[in-house]
């Protein structure tokens, strides 16, 4: 008898790190939604790419700061794959660099509205379908967060660093929440890691001028980050929940 396969939704998942977890969640079978807010073309390119790897890949686009979209997105999922079981709460926004001083209300609520908010609906809506208190029959969430969480990235992100810590508060304090339910909850803290993310911020080159003051001297590549996503949501990591994995090269 066939078992029944893992099915994962990465958000953010057409680019950088989410693309990268995809990749290596194809690998092993798992069926998969690569969510995505706006780049349509990198998403199919991705989709057709994982095809040829695992038997389902849907996309599906979403703006995870509106919560009827999100919705909608799960919806979505259990028409076209069935329950989840696995979810990486990837996508997450900065801005151009600024102090705080420079910062605007508007910036901040944009900010806090994808990462924060954002992220605790798409957990919410795992919960409900994982859950074994509510009819589930378990899974792994995996958060996606930042070394800058503990750095508080001065002069550049503060506004960011400070949605990065209010994720690692959601992912300890969900995992005692449901650590009875089935449900395992972990986070990887990426530091500076090589993709698109920088030039959104402003510098795309931000990795390699960062690069001397990294204990191990480099940058991190995305496929470090997924690797570690990967076995935490795997059957490897069963006794694993509240947990923090630091990829940032030492720092």
């Amino acid at each position: 008898m066939q078992s029944q396969p893992k099915i994962a939704l990465i958000t953010g998942g057409s680019r950088g790190i989410g693309a990268a977890t995809a990749r290596a969640l194809a690998a092993q079978g798992y069926y998969l939604c690569i969510n995505y807010r706006g780049n349509h073309d990198a998403a199919t390119e991705l989709q057709q790419e994982l095809l040829q790897v695992t038997e389902k890949v849907v996309i599906k686009q979403a703006d995870i700061a509106v919560e009827s979209q999100v919705v909608e997105l799960f919806e979505f999922i259990d028409r076209e794959l069935g329950t989840i079981t696995a979810l990486v709460n990837n996508a997450g926004i900065l801005r151009q660099q600024c102090r705080l001083q420079d910062l605007t209300a508007e910036r901040i609520d944009q900010i806090l509205k994808t990462n924060v908010t954002g992220s605790f609906i798409c957990a919410r809506e795992a919960v409900k379908r994982m859950s074994t208190a509510l009819g589930g029959q378990g899974g792994a969430i995996v958060n996606v967060s930042s070394a800058a969480s503990y750095t508080g990235a001065p002069n550049e992100y503060v506004d960011y660093a400070a949605s990065k810590g209010a994720m690692d508060s959601m992912t300890k304090g969900l995992s005692l929440e449901v650590a009875a339910e089935g449900i395992r909850v972990n986070s990887v803290r990426p530091g500076c890691i090589y993709t698109q993310m920088h030039a959104d911020g402003g510098e795309a080159g931000r990795v390699d001028r960062l690069a001397p003051l990294i204990p191990m001297q480099r940058g991190g590549k995305p496929l470090e980050v997924a690797n570690a996503i990967a076995w935490l949501l795997s059957d490897e990591a069963s006794y694993a929940t509240g947990t923090f994995i630091d990829l940032a090269g030492g720092r």
